[in-house]
């Protein structure tokens, strides 16, 4: 048999390369070991083998529209872009007739997905979310409605001082069906305190995520890189995010995001390059053992390295998105979205086989374009 392993530069990558091919966990000083390697191709090859193992050949994608009902928030994080004072004659707050409106527009093709995050608005309710989500479901009752980041629910929670538990009660009742990924940012607590001192802590956004998945909630997790955190700080991100999933196995999807830095109070940062996509993508494939699925989302890191992606250790390159708010706030010069058609042409010139997918990641079968099956 022929030996397809690539030429390793990095040498001291080897006792970590014997690690991914025997399927034994890595450790915070392996991780600090691939973070710190200039061997890209390297740890591509590592992890593209460890994601082959979980997927084969198969990346995924779905058709999904992206809600956000409010930039109005409470916070005033120097990382963001999209939030504004509600004095702000720029600032936008969707009524809820307009949010149910909108949320039919868009492409022909059946929505699987409703991705719902905003701002901490200082007026909105719980009450109004949950019947934003009622209303939802009545008028989509084939949707899954994957909404409120953690960040969201502490600050429900505190403004209406009401636990927790109760929130995400609520709220799943209300039609809730899983939760995304957003504000965690980075865990450190040296860079939260520049970068985002106005949310909950790394602690209390893991404590969040605990209580959900133990309520039965599944959710994605997120890491926020490009901007003033190092190596350390990326790691022990990570380990945090498994020994979560170690605990509850609640997280699906894990999808590091590309600090976009423009109109932002960290505008001299400067953007993410290729090469730090590419191996925030393979470092997390090889660190994060437990939670299945690592996504490349093409609106932050574009489509093009996305694409890449999916030979670096991605199996997912998320959806159709229609309209995104957040990041192109933020300076992202990327389409506000992709048709299904462009996402199978991403795919399949990086030599995998798509399959589209629901939240659940079962497949998708398409009877036409305006329906749907779920394939169990």
């Amino acid at each position: 048999m022929i030996d397809l392993q690539p030429q390793i530069d990095d040498r001291g990558l080897l006792p970590v390369l014997e690690k991914a091919k025997a399927g034994e966990r890595l450790s915070y000083d392996d991780g600090l070991r691939l973070f710190r390697s200039p061997d890209l191709l390297a740890l591509g090859y590592m992890a593209n083998l460890v994601r082959e193992r979980m997927h084969g050949n198969v990346t995924y994608f779905n058709v999904n529209r992206h809600i956000n009902p409010t930039d109005v928030c409470v916070a005033s994080c120097k990382l963001c872009a999209f939030g504004k004072k509600s004095k702000d004659p720029t600032a936008y707050t969707m009524s809820l007739e307009e949010i149910w409106h909108r949320a039919g527009l868009g492409y022909s093709e059946a929505i699987t997905e409703f991705h719902i995050v905003g701002g901490l608005h200082p007026e909105l309710t719980v009450d109004w979310f949950c019947d934003m989500l009622r209303g939802l479901k009545q008028r989509f009752p084939n949707v899954h409605l994957k909404a409120f980041t953690m960040v969201e629910i502490a600050y429900f929670a505190k403004r209406f001082k009401i636990p927790v538990e109760e929130v995400l009660r609520r709220l799943k009742e209300a039609g809730m069906d899983s939760m995304p990924g957003g504000g965690a940012e980075i865990f450190s607590e040296r860079v939260r305190r520049i970068i985002c001192d106005h949310k909950i802590d790394g602690g209390e956004w893991l404590d969040i995520a605990r209580i959900a998945h133990k309520m039965g909630l599944k959710s994605n997790c997120t890491m926020l890189y490009g901007h003033i955190e190092n190596e350390e700080d990326r790691v022990d991100h990570l380990v945090k995010l498994r020994e979560v999933q170690d605990e509850t196995g609640g997280f699906v999807t894990y999808i590091p995001l590309a600090f976009h830095p423009d109109n932002t109070a960290l505008e001299h940062v400067g953007r993410t390059t290729g090469f730090m996509d590419l191996k925030n993508i393979a470092v997390a494939r090889l660190m994060l053992d437990n939670i299945p699925h690592i996504k490349a989302y093409w609106v932050m890191m574009t489509p093009k390295i996305a694409q890449i992606a999916q030979r670096f250790g991605a199996d997912d390159i998320d959806g159709t998105v229609v309209e995104e708010r957040i990041y192109h706030d933020a300076g992202s010069d990327v389409v506000q979205g992709l048709r299904r058609g462009e996402l199978l042409r991403l795919i399949r010139e990086a030599g995998r086989e798509p399959v589209e997918r629901d939240t659940a990641y079962r497949r998708v079968e398409r009877k036409d374009e305006t329906s749907f099956a779920i394939l169990v």
